[in-house]
């Protein structure tokens, strides 16, 4: 589990082809050192396993399917890249939680500046929309953010203060570019289980209603 705060921005070293699989050794002296084997860290987002480590760098193995439904795909030598370890039980959640589990791609649609802050709107894919919300939280390059705006179906806003723009690589994305996107955790959990109830999988069939409800141990004898 992460909280979503880029503790560094690393830079992919070097990139070698396995069988199915990707190695890319990334250098961040920042936090390289702490690491062990078997660690998890999100790269932009996408929880990895250390595999091995020295004082500056870092190596990972991204499988096919991270390779395909994420934007590890595209990293090339020198591919700038948000890093984050997993937060420690008991320790502050300065962010939101985040799983490390990429639910899709998106696309950044425009960038502009207000006063000291940036607003970055995205096109997102739908099993993202439909757990956003404005105010809500969102992932986006593994960095935890709230939703400043809907500005259109399969789209979301979100400002960016300085220091974040400076301390990850948001600052460097462009028009086109695509970003790994995690939706809200507790959003996806509610809309699974309002889609069962919808769909009259869930306990007390698909309408709620007083029977749905004495079904599910609310209302009735149980009250």
């Amino acid at each position: 589990m992460f909280t979503g705060i880029i503790e560094t921005v690393g830079i992919i070293h070097s990139v070698r082809e396995k069988s199915g699989a990707r190695e890319f050794v990334i250098t961040a002296p920042e936090l390289s050192g702490e690491l062990k084997p078997g660690d998890s860290i999100t790269v932009d987002g996408a929880c990895q396993t250390a595999i091995r480590n020295d004082d500056r760098t870092f190596s990972v193995e991204t499988i096919g399917t991270t390779l395909s439904r994420t934007v590890a795909g595209d990293y090339r030598v020198g591919s700038r890249v948000n890093l984050e370890r997993s937060m420690v039980l008991g320790g502050r959640l300065d962010g939101h939680l985040v799983q490390g589990h990429v639910d899709g791609v998106g696309r950044l649609i425009s960038v502009r500046q207000e006063g000291d802050y940036w607003l970055l709107d995205f096109q997102i894919p739908d099993l993202v929309a439909e757990v956003t919300i404005l105010h809500g939280s969102i992932t986006i390059n593994g960095v935890s953010l709230t939703v400043n705006a809907v500005p259109g179906e399969g789209q979301c806003q979100v400002g960016i203060i300085p220091f974040t723009w400076d301390h990850t690589n948001l600052g460097s994305l462009k028009p086109g570019d695509p970003v790994n996107l995690e939706g809200d955790l507790v959003g996806k959990y509610v809309a699974k289980l309002l889609s069962a109830w919808q769909s009259g999988e869930g306990r007390g069939g698909g309408n709620l209603n007083m029977k749905g409800l004495e079904a599910m141990g609310y209302g009735g004898e149980n009250a």
